[in-house]
């Protein structure tokens, strides 16, 4: 949870594909736990399939803290594709400030209202 739906997910690796093209995203934990301390806002995606999970168990509880909405994609190698990369990525950062990317308004409005209520 909060696992994004078939048409979300083509959403949000469209905004990740675009962000890419843009230089405005992070890739890979290291990179983004960087981000989020810094202070970056945007919008983290994190991949479903990673194993073991104990490697991004920690990012939805920093997520909330820096309040910064977070979804989960079902793939790894999706994520990675979209981010254009040849290997497979774990999580991604799309950062709001800076460089303007399509559809990003949108992707952050459905991911707010997909998100958990403890």
């Amino acid at each position: 949870k909060p696992l994004a739906g078939k048409k979300l997910t083509k959403k949000v690796y469209k905004v990740v594909k675009k962000a890419a093209k843009a230089k405005a995203i992070k890739r890979g934990v290291k990179e983004v736990v960087k981000g989020l301390r810094k202070g970056s806002k945007g919008v983290c995606i994190i991949a479903g399939d990673i194993s073991p999970i104990d490697v991004i168990s920690h990012l939805p509880v920093l997520c909330e803290e820096c309040d910064v909405p977070y979804i989960f994609v079902p793939s790894k190698v999706d994520l990675g594709a979209a981010g254009q990369t040849k290997r497979p990525t774990s999580c991604t950062l799309v950062c709001t400030g800076g460089a303007d990317v399509d559809g990003l308004d949108e992707v952050l409005k459905e991911v707010t209202a997909a998100k958990p209520v403890y």
